[in-house]
């Protein structure tokens, strides 16, 4: 039985989203409820240029190690941090938002079920307004979308990192999930770090587990890869919901210095983001707060 970090409980009516959203095997998965944990200060990477091709396969994952200067590079070999917010102080938070895409979600768009996976509403606001945020992509969901993965990547106030390749659980017990055998979890942590590394950007060793669901045996399989876990102090129940003010309220009644606030950018699984989205920047303005970069909010840009 997997050894997990003890979580705050959710408010009972998250709860109950949460675990209604995880019976949809279609689309992206409900959250846990996370924990506070130490940071490891790390400076910034500067921001790449973005490619203008498609994202090849690699073949050989994870070839290139990370530099010490990419935000959340750690020791390969140690088993890495996770984090849950930055130090709270000051007034920035981190808007992060899980781009998931399973073989499940590929099947209802070819069978033409679902029109998108990919808000560009979403998009379209945070450029406009000029916010800062944090996109945590899944290897399939750039494949399926790399035209928005270069829009992406050529923003230099958004920063890349990894949400697996397929969205498959790295517990025997992830709301359903299909779990990927431990032998692979290396290797397709790799692979998805490769994948979103041909589209240069601001580039990032940060990794979330689908569901938020880890153990020692997941995290001590990234321990060659060098990097920071994310989880995330402020989870916001955007899939599935059927209004835009729970996740209005969700995201904002918690929110402190150094929050880290999960959203996500899949249209059809999370239809109501991009309305809660304008309501959620005014409150963080009301509360004197201001959306920053992941990497800054840790501390670590």
């Amino acid at each position: 039985m997997p050894v997990k970090i003890p979580r705050v409980p959710l408010a009972a009516a998250t709860i109950a989203a949460v675990i209604a959203a995880a019976a949809l095997l279609a689309g992206p998965v409900p959250l846990r409820t996370p924990t506070a944990t130490g940071i490891v200060p790390i400076p910034t990477a500067q921001p790449q240029s973005p490619s203008s091709g498609p994202t090849p396969t690699p073949t050989t994952p994870g070839t290139a190690p990370p530099t010490p200067t990419t935000p959340g590079a750690t020791p390969p070999g140690t088993r890495p941090p996770v984090v849950d917010h930055g130090p709270r102080v000051g007034n920035r938070v981190a808007l992060t938002f899980d781009a998931d895409m399973t073989d499940a979600m590929r099947y209802q768009l070819r069978s033409g079920a679902v029109r998108s996976y990919a808000n560009l509403k979403i998009i379209d606001l945070l450029e406009r307004e000029r916010v800062p945020a944090t996109f945590f992509l899944t290897g399939k969901w750039v494949e399926q979308y790399p035209a928005v993965t270069r829009r992406l990547a050529a923003n230099p106030r958004f920063e890349l990192a990894n949400h697996t390749y397929g969205h498959l659980a790295f517990t025997p017990d992830c709301y359903g999930l299909p779990r990927i055998p431990e032998r692979e979890m290396t290797a397709d942590v790799a692979r998805t770090f490769d994948v979103v590394a041909a589209y240069g950007g601001r580039q990032t060793r940060y990794f979330r587990f689908p569901g938020l669901c880890h153990d020692r045996q997941a995290l001590d399989a990234l321990a060659p890869l060098g990097v920071t876990v994310v989880d995330g102090d402020v989870v916001s129940g955007d899939p599935f919901a059927k209004s835009w003010r729970p996740v209005v309220r969700a995201a904002l009644d918690g929110v402190r210095p150094g929050s880290v606030i999960v959203l996500h950018v899949t249209e059809a699984n999370a239809p109501m983001t991009d309305e809660a989205l304008p309501h959620i920047l005014a409150g963080l303005a009301e509360r004197g707060l201001e959306p920053a970069p992941l990497s800054e909010v840790l501390g670590q840009g």
